[in-house]
């Protein structure tokens, strides 16, 4: 059964992470990433870029065989410290390709809301968020 989290406990989980490096970029995956990388923006008040990748559509279902880099990246990331930012994190594909891109940053970090990452709010199998309807 999902249990839906409520977007006050959601929050409560971000204002508790504790961090471990200083970003100097929060970068989120779009367009999964954009929330919750606008959340660590409130709270680290650190810069927000996207990175444009693509895999599957709005219904999860495969587009490509691999991961897409759908526009280029147009930020100046090198020697910089990177907070990649994800809602999900099933498979890593997107993410692991995210960072394959990132060539030349100091450190990338991941966060993800739910799945494995450096940093993760939660690890689900059925995880609804608050915020889709």
């Amino acid at each position: 059964m999902i249990r839906t989290k409520s977007f006050d406990e959601v929050l409560q989980k971000f204002r508790e992470i504790e961090f471990h490096e200083t970003f100097d970029i929060i970068l989120a995956v779009a367009n999964g990433g954009i929330i919750p990388a606008a959340i660590l923006n409130q709270r680290l008040h650190t810069n927000i870029q996207l990175i444009k990748v693509s895999l599957r559509d709005a219904n999860q279902k495969p587009l490509y065989d691999s991961p897409q880099l759908v526009s280029p990246i147009d930020f100046d990331f090198k020697d910089k410290t990177i907070l990649l930012v994800e809602d999900r994190i099933k498979t890593g594909a997107s993410v692991q390709f995210a960072i394959k891109q990132l060539q030349g940053a100091k450190l990338v970090k991941t966060f993800a809301v739910n799945g494995p990452a450096d940093y993760s709010l939660y690890n689900e199998d059925c995880f609804k968020f608050p915020w889709l309807f």
